[in-house]
């Protein structure tokens, strides 16, 4: 299942589970659209791989399956990419 992390990596921008600007690679690391499309240029910092709209879990699920509250932000990665 995924974590649906909170904030984009290189910003840490609020990216709450209903979020259509998040962006994640197949190992879940998470962005904002913007990041990706100006920062990042497609491609992950972290893993080389690129990105893909994060699905958006329904309301009523959240209850049994919440959306992950741990923060991962990491702007010097996403500088070198500039």
């Amino acid at each position: 299942m995924l974590q649906l992390r909170p904030s984009c990596e290189c910003c840490d921008k609020v990216l709450p589970p209903e979020s259509t600007e998040a962006r994640i690679c197949s190992f879940e690391c998470t962005f904002c659209a913007f990041c990706v499309e100006t920062v990042l240029h497609g491609k992950c910092p972290n893993c080389g791989g690129n990105f893909v709209a994060r699905p958006i879990r329904p309301e009523n699920k959240l209850a049994t399956s919440p959306a992950s509250t741990e923060r991962i932000y990491k702007p010097a990665g996403c500088a070198k990419t500039t």
